[in-house]
């Protein structure tokens, strides 16, 4: 397995963690196990670090799917390493940060980190067209 599918299914595995951070906070601040098994219908909106986790899990999936698309038509190409390599590490560790950051509500932190996640793409987007990476001659 590659380093980039690596970072890959670490990324899924960040999405799940996503998924679960939002939903933990949300039934705590709901506080009940019945709204859960509910059809939800009077949803209600969560506030806090509760609303920022969802917020920060719906921008994980808005990047996630372009993330995975590059990574998977880069192995599949043959177009492992390099800027490829890079921006899979950028994205993930990137994204890493993200969750937690976002929760606690800091917010210019949070925008330079989504904007490392977002030259992580890049970097993957130009390595599978060619582009060697940082410090490649």
């Amino acid at each position: 397995m590659t380093d980039e599918i690596r970072l890959l299914a670490l990324s899924a595995a960040l999405g799940f963690a996503h998924i679960m951070a939002a939903s933990t906070a949300g039934l705590a601040q709901r506080g009940s196990l019945a709204w859960a098994a509910g059809n939800r219908e009077s949803e209600g909106e969560v506030t806090g670090a509760a609303a920022r986790l969802k917020r920060a899990s719906a921008n994980f999936f808005e990047t996630f799917p372009l993330f995975a698309a590059l990574v998977l038509a880069a192995a599949v190409s043959g177009r492992q390493g390099g800027a490829v390599a890079w921006g899979a590490q950028l994205y993930f560790w990137a994204r890493l940060l993200y969750l937690p950051i976002y929760g606690f509500g800091i917010p210019w932190i949070r925008t330079l980190v989504w904007g490392v996640a977002i030259v992580g793409i890049a970097f993957v987007f130009a390595g599978l067209f060619g582009w060697a990476g940082p410090g490649a001659p």
